[in-house]
């Protein structure tokens, strides 16, 4: 059987507050209740920049053993240069990335709306430069990467399809590499505050809920992470997940 490793996409919402985490609690109070609930998260934060070797250090030293942190490649890499001529960038992110030592879970690629399947020639020559310590992912948002093309590309390089439940893109079942990657998004615009759950999602939570399953009997590692605009409070939803997939299914 494989791991399930479930958590949200970034912990620091006030929104949280008095709902997930206790009222009053203090922001750099916030990690240390998270990780009393869930075994993993994602990063939200480094999208905007590789972080402090400080701040890292204090990742790794205030979470359990067995937790692991999931994190986004900077945009500077995957928005500004587009995967060409972000060497430096991409070494800084890494470094940090290192201190998180085997904390360390899937880099996440978060490519853009316009960055089609005509790139694949950068995506290929990107994703060989990379160092095979680390474990990554890609998540397209350009509905034409979604071929067998492409997962030949991923497979070649070990890296995992990013599996995303979102409005304009088709839900995947597939697995390109030794470990499964799926985030739920959502669309923004139906949610308003993220205090609470807002959007019955319990179709999909069964059928998702069936394809962890299936996954985890292959053997398949999977890092799974909510955002709170797929339901409107991603603690919720990520801890339904978390009970349905780990759940025995009744015989028919």
């Amino acid at each position: 059987m494989g791991i399930l490793y479930l958590g949200t996409q970034g912990y620091s919402y006030k929104d949280w507050v008095g709902t997930f985490y206790p009222a009053r609690v203090r922001p750099e109070d916030y990690l240390a209740h998270y990780v009393e609930h869930f075994s993993a998260v994602e990063l939200d934060s480094t999208f905007y920049g590789a972080p402090r070797p400080a701040t890292v250090h204090g990742w790794y030293e205030n979470t359990p053993p067995d937790f692991i942190f999931a994190a986004k490649f900077p945009r500077a890499i995957t928005h500004s240069h587009r995967l060409i001529n972000a060497e430096a960038e991409t070494r800084e992110f890494l470094e940090a990335m290192r201190g998180l030592r085997e904390k360390c879970g899937p880099l996440v690629l978060q490519l853009d709306h316009e960055f089609g399947p005509e790139g694949q020639p950068t995506l290929d020559r990107f994703l060989g430069s990379l160092p095979a310590d680390f474990r990554y992912a890609v998540d397209f948002r350009h509905t034409g990467w979604l071929s067998s093309t492409t997962w030949d590309l991923l497979a070649k390089h070990r890296t995992a399809l990013c599996l995303t439940d979102l409005y304009f893109e088709p839900k995947l079942a597939r697995a390109t590499t030794d470990f499964v990657y799926v985030r739920w998004l959502g669309n923004r615009k139906q949610i308003t505050r993220f205090n609470r759950v807002q959007i019955d999602r319990s179709r999909e939570l069964a059928w998702w809920a069936g394809v962890l399953r299936g996954f985890l009997a292959r053997g398949l590692d999977v890092y799974g992470f909510v955002n709170n605009c797929w339901s409107g409070f991603a603690p919720a939803s990520a801890q339904q997940l978390s009970d349905l997939a780990v759940a025995v299914p009744r015989p028919d």
